[in-house]
């Protein structure tokens, strides 16, 4: 047999296999074309990928240049606007606060003295309006201050013109050794040089909103004395317009209470701060028949007292009173899912209540009813709770009919509670003062002192929010753009991660 390998092949078949040759080496050139092709486009699409990334990162970089210019704008704006306000507090307080702090006696002697008293505790105020809670903040701000800041508050210039700080034990030695009565006297009168009080013009010739005081007291949980009890301080301040302003605060001692100590503040007040003509209003524990007679007679003021059952016969007679002919005065607010309505039943006090309590003109009784509503999880669905409650307060006032009508009444006593949620809830919240634990020696009192000079301070600058303030004065430090900043109800709070915020 032969060998079929050796057969001569057709050519027809050479054909066909040079055919299938050239098809496979055209397959093979199509592939190759082909992932040229994609690896092409990918090529294409990487460097349109990288040139759009490039572009976005190029745009968030001018976001944000053009957003921290306008930061600096506004603060710088905001800057000059609080310097015209301090001008202006200034000419309508008669000094600026390095003389309200002249006038405080130095405890040092005069030989090795390279700081003023005025200047260090003007340092101490300017880091609290920086946002500097802690007294070990407080220092290390004050020890970086700039140029500019020790320039204005009075720091001493060495040979080369350089201001030099003064060190934190400078600072914590001189709030341990300043006297806090004269403190606190010289910041509450300085205070209340620019409320601009005075007498009120009397008769009324209808009734109209009078000046209106405050009185509350405080208890500065972290200040703990030597003999253990906590620093408690009597405040009075302004209520009813715009935010308030402590004119007076008392260090309650430890074997005392309020009681015997707001005659003695508010007399003291008086000869600064004419009250005549005032409404003085204080929580049921000052409805005190010595205090409503010295109200009335020495400071020829008016009252607005709370009655509960700490006044057991003044209580009893007013709720046995027949109420249903009387003014009526509602008002509302809602909030934080939270309704209040409040109904005012206000008339002419009769023979009975005169003769239990004196000076005393109008009775009123308050009908609070309260819905709050909130939201119960029990891991599967959440349901809607409403709750409501009624309460019942009287109130006992030396204001007649003609002086001060049923939306009057009501006025005064929605003010008095300013000095709880603009005043103490300020300090414990904001300014963290009932998380502090400064003690020793005249700290902690002194400390007290300053919140309320930088709370008072607020008003003047043009502003009403302590958070936006620290926010402005943030921006004007050029901290505004890296700042950790989360919006929240309106304004803008200090994020948990303990960066500046504005």
């Amino acid at each position: 047999m032969h060998d079929q390998s050796c057969m001569p092949v057709s050519a027809d078949a050479a054909a066909a296999v040079v055919a299938e040759a050239g098809e496979a080496v055209r397959r093979a050139a199509g592939r190759e074309e082909r992932r040229l092709r994609r690896a092409a486009r990918g090529a294409r699409a990487r460097r349109r990928r990288q040139s759009g990334a490039e572009r976005r990162e190029e745009q968030r970089r001018d976001r944000q240049r053009s957003e921290e210019e306008r930061l600096r704008a506004a603060a710088e704006k905001a800057r000059e606007a609080l310097l015209a306000q301090v001008s202006a507090l200034r000419e309508a307080s008669g000094g600026s606060i390095l003389d309200c702090f002249a006038a405080v006696f130095d405890p040092r002697g005069r030989r090795g003295r390279r700081y003023s008293l005025p200047c260090v505790l003007a340092l101490t105020v300017t880091a609290m309006l920086h946002g500097k809670t802690k007294l070990a903040d407080i220092t290390a701000w004050i020890t970086h201050a700039g140029q500019d800041t020790l320039a204005a508050l009075g720091a001493r210039a060495g040979a080369d013109g350089t201001r030099a700080a003064p060190c934190g034990r400078t600072v914590t030695r001189l709030l341990a050794l300043v006297c806090p009565r004269a403190l606190s006297r010289a910041v509450a009168a300085w205070l209340a040089a620019a409320e601009r009080g005075g007498p009120v013009t009397f008769p009324l010739a209808a009734p109209a909103l009078l000046p209106h005081a405050a009185c509350d007291g405080k208890e500065v949980r972290g200040a703990v004395r030597p003999d253990g009890t906590c620093l408690f301080l009597l405040s009075a301040a302004t209520a009813g317009t715009g935010r308030p302003v402590v004119l007076a605060d008392r260090e309650i001692e430890a074997k005392t209470n309020e009681i015997p100590e707001l005659g003695p503040l508010l007399l003291e007040l008086s000869e600064r701060f004419p009250l005549a003509g005032h409404v003085i209003s204080a929580d049921a524990l000052h409805t005190q028949r010595a205090l409503a007679t010295l109200i009335t007679e020495k400071l020829q003021a008016h009252y607005l007292f709370t009655v509960k059952r700490n006044q057991p016969g003044l209580h009893a007679a007013l709720a046995a009173l027949c109420w249903a002919g009387a003014r009526r005065c509602v008002t509302s607010g809602e909030g934080r899912g939270r309704r209040e309505r409040r109904t005012h039943l206000i008339m002419d006090a009769p023979g009975e209540i005169r003769e239990l309590f004196p000076h005393v003109r109008q009775v009123a009784k308050v009908i609070r009813t309260r819905t709050v509503t909130t939201w119960k999880n029990n891991g599967k669905k959440r349901t809607r709770v409403t709750r409501t409650g009624t309460e019942t307060v009287y109130l006992v006032t030396s204001l007649s009919a003609r002086e001060a009508a049923p939306e009057h009444i009501a006025a005064y006593a929605r003010g008095h509670w300013s000095i709880e949620n603009q005043v103490h809830l300020v300090r414990d919240v904001t300014l963290r003062e009932d998380a502090s634990k400064v003690h020793a020696g005249n700290r902690a009192r002194n400390l007290a002192t300053l919140r309320n000079a930088e709370m008072g301070l607020i008003p003047g600058l043009g502003t009403k929010s302590l958070l936006l303030f620290r926010g402005l004065v943030r921006g004007v430090a050029g901290r505004g753009s890296g700042a950790c900043r989360i919006r929240r109800r309106g304004w803008w709070r200090r994020c948990r991660c303990g960066r500046a915020g504005g």
